[in-house]
């Protein structure tokens, strides 16, 4: 009787009660109707149990680290600089709105997030320069699901606390998938700007603008230590080097970064020359993040304080544009959205024990098996399914209920477990912006006051962009595995 729980979550679901009630009502009705009562306990004390995780401490802190980023005018920064890259091509503010979310996803590494902050500055733009309230929302829409691709991942640290896979190996996989999904955006963009005579978008301009002192300084230090960091690493390095000889290649490093920008200031404007000082502080964060786990200094939870600390010290001493008084409300949005994530997570986790106890896990991999036994057939299908999944259900709770369903059944095919774990992760991410549940076309729909209907309608060239990339993903695992396997976190 309890292989019931998931025709019962769905009817929950389709009668309107929150993903939450329905991931503890479904299998707690069961028990209890199955005469389990006393599983019903340890259904609701995994309640708290799936909470309990050193891991998923991250989660809250790159949220605090996002909301702190995004009130401190980090945001209105990535898209300047987005602009003055890529604003003078045909539908610039949409290909605007794309790479921002691109520069964004390092920074929060959530579609909300992504959505709120970006949707409620580039879609009242958007519409000015000409494009329709319904297309702006659609793009922010369908580029805010790369968020949750390029580290840092709030998606991919609960696969890795649920599947037990390294969370440094799941973020550099996530790398070269989430930039392949903008470039993909950004080429649909390209071929729709003629067809629908899409407007370019306006130069920035910062006549009159002045940075702080204190802000110059860093980001005269930060543009030249990160190109000096690029040629040091390519510098041959003799046997027996020794620390000060290694300092001394760094100093020449950084003289040869000097000479570099020295030539090419003279070859751009000072609008340019101003836009890239003043982003550069932000685009640090995903540098800091990432470094620090892959040189071991810092575990992922340890690295998402990190991120906060950073974000207080940015917001308060270099840029100065976060002030006191911001700080409670900063606190009650992060507070709430981690909340509403941990919530889940925990839900999910309670319900997975009444997975385990009904051997559902068993029976799928018996049918699946049963359907063929090519590996790419089997990842075809795999495919379609998690994408209707994802159409229903948010992709943590998915996650946490297939994950340990699916993971081991393809492992055994011999299809790697960190390229199976962003197949999944990247399938019920685009699922986000998929009809009629997408999460974050309910928030562009809250953002842009534009009907879901409506935005669900034009977002469908996007999403076939993006299943497109899926697949590309699925059949071709070097586009996520290189990287890993170069760093050493993968096979």
């Amino acid at each position: 009787m309890l292989i019931w729980f998931l025709p019962a979550f769905l009817i929950f679901l389709m009668i309107g009660l929150p993903v939450f009630f329905g991931l503890l009502a479904a299998p707690g009705i069961l028990l209890w109707l199955n005469g389990q009562e006393k599983e019903i306990t340890l259904l609701y004390r995994n309640l708290y149990n799936g909470m309990d995780s050193f891991p998923l401490m991250a989660i809250p802190f790159f949220m605090l680290a996002g909301e702190l980023m995004n009130r401190g005018g980090i945001t209105i920064r990535l898209v300047e600089f987005s602009q003055a890259l890529m604003g003078h091509l045909r539908g610039g503010l949409a290909q605007v709105n794309i790479l921002s979310s691109i520069l964004f996803a390092g920074l929060s590494g959530s579609a909300v997030a992504d959505t709120s902050a970006l949707g409620s500055m580039l879609i009242p733009a958007m519409e000015k320069e000409g494009y329709t309230r319904k297309f702006a929302a659609a793009i922010t829409a369908a580029s805010s699901v790369i968020g949750p691709i390029i580290p840092p991942s709030g998606i991919m640290i609960i696969y890795a606390y649920v599947m037990g896979e390294s969370v440094a190996a799941l973020f550099l996989a996530g790398i070269v998938p989430g930039i392949l999904v903008g470039v993909g955006l950004m080429i649909m963009v390209r071929l729709m700007a003629d067809r629908y005579d899409l407007p370019a978008a306006h130069r920035v301009d910062l006549t009159g603008t002045q940075l702080g002192q204190v802000e110059w300084w860093v980001s005269f230090v930060l543009v030249r230590l990160n190109i000096a960091l690029v040629i040091w690493s390519f510098m041959p390095a003799p046997e027996g080097l020794s620390a000060g000889m290694s300092w001394g290649m760094l100093l020449i490093a950084l003289l040869i970064a000097h000479v570099i920008f020295l030539g090419i200031r003279r070859m751009v404007s000072h609008d340019f020359r101003m836009v890239c000082k003043r982003a550069m502080v932000p685009l640090q964060t995903p540098i800091l993040i990432l470094g620090g786990i892959l040189a071991g200094v810092f575990t992922p939870t340890e690295a998402a304080a990190v991120a906060v600390a950073y974000a207080i010290m940015v917001g308060f001493l270099i840029l100065r544009s976060l002030k006191w008084s911001d700080i409670p409300q900063v606190l009650v949005n992060s507070g709430i959205t981690s909340a509403v994530v941990l919530l889940l997570v925990g839900a999910a986790m309670a319900f997975k024990t009444v997975v385990s106890l009904s051997h559902a896990p068993e029976q799928l991999a018996e049918f699946i098996l049963s359907l063929s036994e090519n590996p790419l057939i089997l990842l075809f299908l795999i495919n379609l399914l998690l994408f209707i999944v994802g159409m229903f259900l948010d992709a943590g709770p998915a996650i946490i209920i297939l994950g340990p369903i699916l993971g081991p059944i393809f492992t055994d095919l011999g299809v790697d477990s960190i390229h199976f774990a962003i197949i999944m992760s990247v399938n019920l991410t685009v699922g986000l912006a998929t009809p009629p549940m997408g999460l974050v076309l309910f928030v562009a729909s809250a953002v842009s006051k534009e009907r879901v209907e409506t935005i669900a309608r034009t977002i469908l060239p996007f999403l076939a962009v993006e299943v497109f990339v899926i697949f590309l993903i699925t059949f071709v695992p070097a586009i996520s595995m290189t990287i890993p396997r170069l760093t050493g976190f993968a096979n």
